[in-house]
């Protein structure tokens, strides 16, 4: 009978839940995507406002700023954070002085801005070449807005250690993403025990109607810092 009643513990425990919205408040707020009624509740808003990448057939391999999200207002939420989705790290000026003036903008329609977000996938050979680029962003950033940037659950396992240790002192937090396109990674808990390797404050990246089994030990670490819900249309 104990036994009986452990397995059915041990099976309720185990059990992997839809990440229901609801449960959270933190979220993203991609281009494309409707506001929701769970917004209400948010604290803290992740929202996309532009991509950088080399503009298609042009021979010079020009970079391009382009503008995405919705337009600037003042927002109910508490706390913002301006995000961009990164394709390539070589920006020119120009992109740089389209960014700050676009998170000038929001500050200025009444938004406590917390800082900005980078979206790059950074694929752990090429750490090092991140690391450069984001040292010399945070160079470039006024003092008043914290960096933040999206990071891929495999860092904790094959990056240089030496590569993420350089990270400290130039990122605030890394939101580590559990998910690919629309769907939760599978093996994604095979990844989470090792994040706390990473040494930084993280986050815990989460796809909205994906799946999530909550580990024991996320909070007693050290550097986890909460979760951010990354909402999509049904």
């Amino acid at each position: 009978m104990r036994l009986l009643a452990w397995l059915l513990l041990l099976l309720a425990t185990s059990a992997t839940a839809a990440v229901d919205a609801r449960d959270y408040d933190a979220f993203w707020l991609w281009g494309g995507v409707n506001g929701q009624p769970v917004l209400a509740q948010a604290k803290t808003l992740y929202l996309l406002q532009g991509q950088i990448s080399i503009a298609k057939r042009d021979p010079q391999q020009r970079v391009n700023f382009i503008a995405q999200g919705m337009s600037v207002k003042a927002l109910p939420q508490p706390d913002l954070w301006i995000v961009y989705r990164a394709h390539t790290l070589h920006w020119p000026e120009s992109v740089y002085r389209q960014l700050f003036g676009q998170v000038e903008r929001w500050k200025r329609a009444g938004n406590h801005v917390v800082g900005i977000q980078i979206d790059f996938d950074a694929r752990t050979r090429y750490l090092n070449e991140y690391v450069e680029f984001l040292r010399d962003l945070r160079q470039r950033l006024p003092g008043e807005y914290r960096l933040s940037i999206t990071g891929l659950m495999d860092w904790s396992s094959n990056a240089d250690p030496a590569a993420i240790g350089q990270l400290k002192g130039i990122v605030d937090e890394v939101v580590v993403q559990t998910y690919q396109g629309r769907h939760s990674i599978p093996d994604y808990g095979a990844y989470l025990p090792r994040i706390n390797r990473l040494g930084l404050p993280y986050k815990i990246g989460l796809i909205q109607g994906g799946e999530w089994q909550v580990p024991g030990y996320l909070q007693g670490s050290e550097w986890f810092r909460g979760y951010v819900v990354f909402l999509q249309n049904p």
